[in-house]
């Protein structure tokens, strides 16, 4: 027993020290496998209305080219522009940083009661604004690979109907769950790509009408951080709520916190709940690990990819009997208290 865990550990640290070595390869691959899910219900709805395959596939790579090269000319000048004043953003920082520390020495704070307060760097975060754009803005410009890649996962998607089909007349009982896995995945994703962006949009009107600096870059990470719920919001709010408070004043930080609280709110909790439903959900502890997880592994991007990736293997294990139990601890609390109202209903009605 002690062997056989110790021999599954051994190949686990292999296979992600094997994972973090290809991580240059596997990010764009990854991103391909992601945008192809996202993709795919629009795949199915093209070629449902009488379109070809081909037709169908060559019209999504169209839009995602031209959303890629509008969306590269935006966050190229800005990431360059961004990264040019971060020196003086972290200055002005660190000033008002040190204004609150001498504020808390005048109203006779100790140094051990602010000790807390000085582990804390704002600057820190700024730098990690910075470096998330420019990782972005480079798979932006990793096309060839990223389409190619997703060129081959369409077409897969487009005949992986008939090969369920096949397998299903065959006499393979297991191919019901398999679709159900990737109907589950594909509307999943689609729906939080609609909210994301929505997301993205809302932000980015709110910050460009309050005339805060790059707009466009704070709606792209609004939109790419809606992916990872609730510390998602809060990480895509800090540098824009920080770079309020050095651009524009103390009230206006207020104000842009409260347009990224207003919109997550609204959106997060009220419009997405509403169109997804319920038992999509993971545990707060279960975000905050696989994000530091895959971050540790792929680099920021990883963290961007983290959610998608955990929620992917959720839903799948959710599908199978034997796994389900695995998907309820990793689901939140209110998907597990649902799962026993409606397990005691059964019993009763029995």
């Amino acid at each position: 027993m002690a062997s056989t865990i110790l021999l599954n550990l051994s190949a686990f640290v292999i296979v992600i020290a094997g994972v973090k070595a290809a991580g240059s390869f596997l990010v764009p691959l990854l991103l391909a496998a992601f945008i192809a899910t996202i993709a795919a219900p629009l795949l199915f709805w093209l070629t449902s209305k009488g379109l070809p395959t081909l037709l169908s596939i060559f019209l999504i790579i169209l839009i995602f080219l031209l959303l890629e090269v509008g969306l590269g000319t935006l966050m190229g000048t800005s990431v360059s522009d961004f990264s040019q004043s971060l020196p003086h953003y972290q200055e002005r920082l660190n000033a008002i940083y040190g204004d609150i520390l001498h504020l808390g020495e005048k109203i006779g704070l100790t140094q051990q009661d602010l000790e807390p307060i000085k582990d804390i760097d704002p600057s820190r975060i700024m730098t990690f604004a910075a470096t998330t754009l420019k990782s972005l803005g480079k798979l932006i410009t990793n096309t060839f690979f990223i389409v190619l890649t997703l060129v081959f996962m369409l077409l897969e998607a487009g005949g992986m109907a008939y090969k369920i089909q096949a397998l299903s007349m065959l006499g393979f009982e297991s191919t019901e769950n398999f679709k159900q896995i990737m109907e589950g995945m594909n509307s999943f994703f689609a729906i939080k790509t609609f909210t994301s962006l929505l997301t993205g949009l809302l932000i980015g009107l709110g910050l460009w009408i309050q005339g805060l600096d790059f707009p466009v870059l704070w709606a792209v990470m609004a939109f790419a951080l809606n992916f990872i719920p609730t510390i998602g919001s809060i990480i895509a709010a800090v540098p824009a709520v920080l770079l309020a408070l050095v651009q524009l004043g103390f009230m206006n930080s207020l104000v842009t916190a409260a347009i990224y609280l207003a919109v997550n709110i609204s959106i997060g909790n009220v419009l997405e709940p509403k169109i997804m439903g319920s038992g999509v959900g993971l545990s707060p502890l279960v975000i905050f690990m696989s994000m530091a997880f895959w971050g540790w592994v792929l680099g920021p991007v990883g963290m961007l990819l983290s959610v998608p990736i955990t929620m992917s293997l959720k839903i799948a294990l959710d599908n199978h009997p034997k796994t389900k139990w695995i998907s309820v601890m990793l689901g939140t609390n209110s998907e597990a208290a649902a799962l026993m109202k409606k397990f005691d209903t059964e019993n009763e009605s029995e």
